[in-house]
């Protein structure tokens, strides 16, 4: 028979090593750790349009991208960034969001836009030419704000090079 002492100490000892780990495993069902944020600006004619956005840079952090979010605050948004310019394709499987993908050369110019993406979609949504950044903004913003394809777009991380 375990006494009452013993029994306290094993709790309070189980509790300190939750408490002090749970920080630890928070992201440990995707294995996806938190994603840094940055500003980011794309310029359509003599307008300026600000977003706070999430990099997407590692291969975990691009797969899972915004899959599973339910809501994004307008002025959000997530960058994916790859190693070299090329052709990309994207998809909404498990997204339950409508998108705009906006796809962007390594030189900051908008290749193409795909607008109002299909929540949980397979379908897969190609570039429309090689793109070294993809950015994802709730759909319709495009539109709202007269983005295009031509127009620039400007982050630190599009500025490593």
């Amino acid at each position: 028979m375990i006494s009452r002492f013993r029994r306290l100490a094993i709790a309070g000892f189980t509790l300190c090593v939750i408490f002090f780990t749970a920080p630890l495993f928070a992201n440990a069902e995707d294995g996806v750790t938190p994603l840094r944020t940055e500003s980011l600006v794309v310029r359509s004619g003599d307008r300026e349009h600000n977003f706070e956005v999430e990099v997407a840079e590692t291969d975990r952090q691009r797969a899972k991208g915004l899959m599973f979010r339910e809501e994004m605050p307008a002025d959000k948004g997530m960058l994916f960034v790859f190693a070299a310019e090329g052709d990309r394709y994207f998809w909404m499987k498990n997204t339950p969001l409508p998108l705009d993908i906006i796809y962007i050369n390594a030189a900051g110019r908008i290749v193409s836009i795909a607008a109002d993406t299909t929540p949980f979609s397979e379908d897969v949504i190609p570039s429309a030419g090689p793109a070294k950044f993809v950015l994802e903004l709730n759909a319709g913003t495009s539109a709202r704000l007269g983005i295009d394809p031509g127009d620039m777009v400007s982050s630190p991380s599009m500025a490593k090079d």
